[in-house]
């Protein structure tokens, strides 16, 4: 298989659909590229597809929350999405050919630390804004 094209589930690093998320972290904004994932930064990790969880690919993920060494996480997009399900964040840093992304806001992941692949980039403050904003509008705390 490709480089960016689908890949099987690793042994570990991959991340989980989470149900319910806006009950399990508190939303914050604390970037610092220490080398370890805080909410709003983009890292990179392995994110299974919808229709067949056995495969996926390395996909961006922006931190919104943490609790303790789990990090709860959106996946974004470089395809263009209309749904309201999206929102447009534009480009930034860990998209290396400076291409727009969409943050999907439907589905949340978590993830260890330890399974992050690596840092992106942090999101600047008023787009983290505009995703706790979303977030809110959607019953997260």
């Amino acid at each position: 298989m490709s480089e960016h094209g689908p890949v099987p589930r690793p042994a570990h690093g991959a991340v989980t659909q989470v149900h319910g998320a806006e009950r399990l972290a508190r939303l914050d904004y604390s970037p610092d590229l220490d080398g370890l994932a805080d909410p709003g930064e983009v890292v990179w990790a392995w994110v299974p597809f919808e229709d067949d969880p056995a495969i996926g690919k390395d996909r961006p993920l922006l931190v919104v929350g943490r609790t303790g060494r789990f990090l709860l996480a959106l996946m974004l997009s470089s395809k263009p999405h209309e749904s309201q399900d999206w929102l447009d964040l534009g480009a930034g840093a860990w998209d290396h050919d400076g291409r727009p992304s969409w943050l999907r806001l439907d589905r949340a992941y978590e993830l260890h630390e330890d399974d992050l692949r690596r840092e992106g980039a942090v999101l600047p403050p008023d787009r983290f804004g505009r995703v706790v904003d979303a977030l809110h509008a959607r019953g997260w705390h």
